[in-house]
């Protein structure tokens, strides 16, 4: 599934682990339809995939807008031009107070990270499905398993959607996993706003290790990927500590953050 020329779309593909992804599928031959709202960091992103002999198709598109949304799912649709993986990737931090007057940031979340991811998984699962194979990963969080506001229950929701899907395209040649990483080194936490200097260091992963064990798990069809032991057992522990444990740990993991939110 991973090798061949074959065509993989991915969302925030211009930063971070959406550009960890699309070097690793450059690497293993793919081309690539690359979807970001910056116009500018699209053309880079494509300029550097297509030194590396790779075809790329740019798709300028803000997933907080939903016709912009329609349009992204009509390319995956369009049997012309088959999309063989979706990387549902697009996202940001969020740390307006769920008691915040101002509700925009909570809004866009919920757009970009959940109805989008929601939108083109389907319009992806029901191409593919005709085909009778393909591969969706929806980036998810092991901030889905806690309870930090409303990034977590947007990042629950994802792997419960990604769960979900996974039945229903069972045995289709479709599969679909919910890549759940940690702390990774990336700009996102820069631009969420959140202090990292007090995260341990052997807490944070490195997004091409990551990808490509994620990738990994893709190949043998797993739902749930949490690439790294350490994120293994600590998440293996938030599923039986008591919920009120989970509470508190997600209170100090909280308490490292600052109150500004940054979309």
């Amino acid at each position: 599934m991973l090798s061949g020329t074959r065509v993989a779309l991915v969302t925030g593909a211009t930063s971070g682990i959406g550009a960890a992804f699309a070097r690793a599928l450059a690497d293993r031959g793919w081309d690539f339809v690359l979807v970001a709202r910056d116009r500018e960091r699209l053309a880079r992103t494509a300029a550097e995939l297509e030194s590396r002999g790779r075809a790329v198709e740019v798709l300028r598109a803000d997933l907080s807008d939903r016709a912009d949304v329609r349009r992204v799912a009509a390319r995956l649709a369009d049997p012309a031009r088959p999309v063989d993986m979706l990387v549902n990737n697009a996202g940001f931090g969020v740390h307006a107070l769920m008691t915040s007057a101002d509700t925009v940031p909570h809004d866009q979340a919920i757009e970009v990270m959940g109805r989008a991811v929601m939108v083109l998984g389907g319009a992806a699962g029901r191409a593919m499905r005709e085909r009778g194979r393909g591969a969706i990963i929806n980036v998810s969080s092991t901030a889905g398993f806690v309870t930090m506001g409303s990034y977590s229950a947007v990042k629950g929701f994802v792997t419960l959607l990604t769960e979900g899907l996974a039945n229903e395209l069972r045995g289709t040649g479709v599969t679909v996993t919910a890549l759940c990483p940690g702390w990774v080194r990336t700009e996102f936490h820069t631009r969420a706003g959140i202090r990292s200097s007090g995260i341990p260091d052997f807490l944070w992963l490195d997004a091409d290790r990551l990808v490509a064990a994620s990738l990994r798990d893709v190949r043998r069809g797993r739902v749930i990927s949490i690439p790294s032991f350490r994120y293994r057992l600590l998440i293996w522990g938030t599923r039986h500590l008591p919920r009120r444990s989970v509470r508190w740990i997600s209170r100090r993991i909280s308490s490292s953050r600052n109150d500004t939110p940054t979309p």
